[in-house]
């Protein structure tokens, strides 16, 4: 078992029900595994430290799973630089704002389908690139 972090592994960052359904491989390449544990080590650890345990609900997916999927054609799922989460504790609202306020950097935090009437509906989708570039922009899909 690879061990991204303390509290990671690959095995869950590229875990996927329709990758095994439809037959799919989602094995990432050495370049993605190494995104992932930067993910991993400077966000997603810091975030399980402050919040408790997440779920990931999708990490790395390979081309035709995130075709599959109907993923961006320039997700950064594909290079193994963003996750989609939720915490057992808190509300996807909840959860992005003490994200927002942590200080942490990243570079999208993205509510999808989070509804302020059903504030634990949906999930966060969060990203960090290692070149220094990253936005630390908010966004809320619908």
């Amino acid at each position: 078992m690879t061990q991204l972090s303390k509290n990671f592994t690959l095995r869950e960052l590229i875990k996927s029900d329709t990758a095994t359904r439809k037959g799919i491989n989602n094995a990432p390449p050495q370049s993605v595994i190494d995104n992932l544990k930067y993910l991993c080590e400077n966000l997603l650890q810091p975030i399980r430290d402050m919040v408790g345990i997440v779920t990931i609900n999708s990490g790395y997916r390979s081309p035709a799973l995130n075709k599959a999927v109907g993923g961006a054609k320039n997700s950064q799922h594909l290079t193994g630089q963003a996750v989609d989460f939720e915490s057992v504790q808190y509300s996807n609202i909840e959860l992005g704002k003490m994200i927002e306020e942590s200080g942490l950097v990243f570079d999208q935090l993205i509510y999808e389908f989070v509804s302020k009437k059903n504030p634990r509906a949906g999930w966060i989708h969060i990203s960090l690139v290692k070149d220094g570039t990253n936005r630390k922009q908010v966004l809320w899909v619908a």
